[in-house]
């Protein structure tokens, strides 16, 4: 390489010497890159010899506490509360039989015109198993799916892409829906994560609340990186 490199630098040096001015770096544009190549190399390696030899103490894990926990005497109404706290929204329906008609009753979705259902009572127009692209689902209006299991602490919900060819349609829609059955809804996140069995392979999380943030000027902004809307809905 070296060798290769010196044949290069001198023939660039006879074509530019008449044209180089007083003062500027001589050398040829390929000698100046592999220089810098080689100070950025040498950098690094630099820098990651001196973090191996610092040795730092090991420290131990903390003990996971073994209970009592809290446990809610109605789960069904903290977790209700915990969702509208954190700007999502909860109802109660008998069975869902129920799930069409109050839709139905939301003028979004008498508007929609793309939908995604994971549930059987609601008919989407949306095949993901054509989809092949996922940025194709950028117009998304609505996706109605079924979560796992729901934590009444703070509100949350468990969703995998376990049956779900692309997970993005939880933070690409507008408008998400979500059926939990109460039966489903534990008291704290230590139960969830034993529920959930995490770590193992695949995608999942815990979902609270629609999109939003207050970085900008401490100013609460819904729907800024993902669903406008969360509406849950306890069968």
């Amino acid at each position: 390489m070296d060798d290769a490199l010196a044949v290069i630098c001198r023939a660039n040096k006879l074509a530019r010497s008449k044209h180089s001015p007083a003062g500027v770096d001589r050398r040829c544009r390929t000698c100046r890159s592999y220089s810098l190549a080689n100070f950025l190399v040498d950098s690094k390696t630099d820098i990651l010899s001196k973090l191996r030899r610092q040795i730092v103490d090991q420290v131990a894990l903390p003990k996971v506490l073994d209970g009592p926990w809290i446990e809610y005497p109605d789960p069904v109404q903290q977790f209700t509360t915990m969702i509208e706290f954190v700007g999502g929204s909860c109802k109660c329906l008998s069975d869902l039989a129920e799930l069409p008609d109050r839709l139905a009753q939301w003028d979004e979705w008498q508007q929609a015109q793309r939908v995604f259902s994971g549930v059987p009572e609601i008919s989407g127009n949306v095949d993901l198993d054509a989809v092949a692209n996922p940025h194709d689902l950028e117009n998304l209006d609505f996706v109605v799916y079924p979560a796992e299991f729901a934590v009444a602490e703070n509100g949350a919900v468990w969703l995998t892409d376990r049956d779900l060819r692309h997970r993005v349609v939880f933070f690409i829609t507008q408008f998400l829906v979500l059926v939990v059955k109460r039966t489903d809804i534990v008291h704290t996140m230590h139960q969830a994560y034993a529920r959930a069995g995490v770590p193992q392979p695949g995608f999942g999380l815990f979902l609270s609340g629609p999109s939003k943030t207050a970085d900008i000027e401490q100013s609460l902004v819904i729907g800024a990186h993902g669903c406008k809307e969360l509406q849950v809905f306890l069968v």
